[in-house]
């Protein structure tokens, strides 16, 4: 399978699970609206999902993935299904005491993310929608460590269709749980724990069967002498050694996020619920293009690497920044002129403000600034990971969590909430500019010809896309269509297929040829 179609695979599945995300974040927000409560169960829900950024898909799919297509090309199947087994090992054994020891820290992670729920009385109600909700970091690691495994072997769909089942599980909960909650008479939020953890159940069982009809289902020693076996495997405790600077790495932005996330927590009631909307948007394009690249990207480079092609391996980041650079582009345009209406058509309803729009509208362009950069950091770190360079990626992102306070501090006392995620996209920018330096430097990246005249066509096509949406956004009145739900939702449809139309119209009349672009 070509890396397009690869990437087309990924992309695709995580299109349909943004979509379902979406629908449960519309639902999220007409049915709970903006409050206090809103807050907590964000706060409580990102504790766990920053474990598994940090851990599960950060620091232990990029130490784990290219070692593992390293050793699948160096030892073939056999060797690479000891190390598989040697890493679940260890990894279920230490999944196990974190969730512990997560359930009874609960209230200290509270505080330390989001102390000014102590104010609006969101605090207690968050620490108990955290032990609710830890043990998901166990089922997600679990899911990271399953997906690393299948891409390895260039199995993509199950690990990208995965997210499905927890929007899903959570859309369930929202439509059937919150009523038999308040029917029992218990705050119909908490439902949402209950569909978190049946969400993480499902993605993991989803998996399974597709390890075991590969023949890679790993065993799982349950003694201390698989224990003492496992570690002394040299190539796990590689693993092990790559994780370190990798989770140092990985945590630059996930420390940036908490810290914004105290922040917000000091700010007006309701903050945290409207960043967290602006990022479920942005999530859109970050998601199925830079996560989408670097998932289908990473074991090849590291395949290309370990065989010493090195000519392959600066091709696939050429057209994976081409990539980038053609899609990513008019999506964070799109951002920043074209906000209002995004928010508007999919989150006001129901109990969701006019306010609300604005506060998210303002959140989502700060994020805008810096799509580009959050989406290339995805393929430009998987250059530096296939290489096992955990280091630099790590300084990097830690010149970009000290760019992000400062920025704080001079941002947020104007801008409020907004303030924080212009500040975030801003340092992701400079993350990315770093790493393409880096690469470029050490000779692993060369440009092949055709960058100036390809920066022209995009640019060209994206002023005139840029053009049409800001139009739009301006000649509507995008809140006050919000008795004219099907009639605000076709006007946003037309704007969004009439700019694609025009952006790819454009770029074909600027002579880029599409066709043979992605089939290279």
């Amino acid at each position: 399978m070509s890396l397009f179609r690869s990437a087309s695979t990924v992309s695709l599945l995580t299109l349909a699970s943004r979509i379902t995300g979406l629908i449960r974040d519309v639902l999220m927000s007409s049915v709970f609206g903006v409050s206090a409560l809103t807050d907590a169960y964000y706060v409580a829900f990102r504790i766990p999902n920053l474990f598994r950024r940090v851990l599960g898909e950060g620091a232990f799919s990029q130490a784990f993935v290219p070692v593992l297509a390293a050793c699948k090309t160096e030892k073939g199947d056999e060797g690479a299904k000891q190390l598989i087994d040697h890493v679940g090992t260890l990894l279920t054994w230490t999944l196990v005491l974190l969730c512990i020891a997560g359930v009874v820290a609960a209230p200290l992670m509270v505080w330390a993310m989001a102390s000014g729920l102590q104010k609006s009385g969101g605090f207690d109600p968050a620490v108990v929608m955290t032990r609710w909700m830890f043990p998901y970091i166990g089922f997600m690691s679990l899911v990271a460590f399953a997906g690393g495994i299948l891409n390895t072997w260039r199995k993509f769909a199950v690990p990208a269709a995965s997210p499905v089942l927890l929007n899903v599980a959570l859309i369930l909960s929202i439509v059937v749980g919150a009523p038999l909650f308040r029917r029992w008479g218990i705050e119909p939020i908490y439902a949402q724990c209950v569909g978190v953890l049946v969400g993480g159940m499902l993605q993991l069982g989803l998996q399974l069967p597709a390890l075991r009809k590969l023949g890679m289902f790993p065993r799982i020693g349950v003694t201390f002498a698989a224990l003492r076996t496992a570690w002394a495997d040299p190539t796990t405790r590689k693993i092990l050694g790559l994780m370190l600077p990798a989770m140092i790495g990985v945590s630059g932005a996930q420390i940036s996020l908490l810290i914004n996330t105290q922040i917000a927590s000091h700010l007006a009631e309701g903050s945290v619920t409207w960043i967290t909307n602006a990022d479920r948007l942005m999530e859109f394009p970050s998601a199925m293009l830079g996560v989408a690249l670097g998932v289908v990207l990473m074991p090849q480079l590291a395949a290309a690497r370990a065989a010493q092609d090195h000519l392959r391996y600066s091709a696939m980041l050429d057209w994976g920044l081409r990539l980038i650079v053609l899609l990513a582009v008019p999506c964070a345009v799109a951002l920043l002129v074209f906000p209002k209406p995004l928010v508007a058509v999919l989150f006001h309803n129901g109990a969701f403000s006019a306010i609300d729009v604005q506060r998210t509208t303002v959140a989502l362009m700060g994020y805008g600034t810096g799509l580009v950069g959050i989406v290339a950091i995805k393929v430009l770190a998987a250059g530096y990971y296939a290489r096992h360079d955990m280091r630099s990626p790590m300084r990097f992102s830690l010149i970009a969590l000290a760019l992000t306070q400062v920025l704080n501090i001079f941002l947020v006392p104007y801008l409020q909430h907004a303030g924080l995620t212009l500040s975030i996209g801003l340092a992701q920018l400079l993350n990315a500019l770093l790493l393409l330096i880096g690469l470029r430097r050490i000779g692993a990246f060369k440009p092949l010809p055709g960058w100036w005249r390809f920066f022209a066509q995009v640019l060209a096509a994206t002023l005139l896309l840029a053009a049409l949406l800001a139009w739009g956004n301006q000649h509507f009145d995008w809140i006050a269509l919000r008795d004219q739900r099907l009639l605000r939702a076709g006007l946003l449809a037309a704007f969004i297929a009439g700019a694609g139309v025009l952006y790819f119209g454009v770029l074909t009349l600027a002579g880029l040829k599409l066709r043979s672009f992605l089939r290279h």
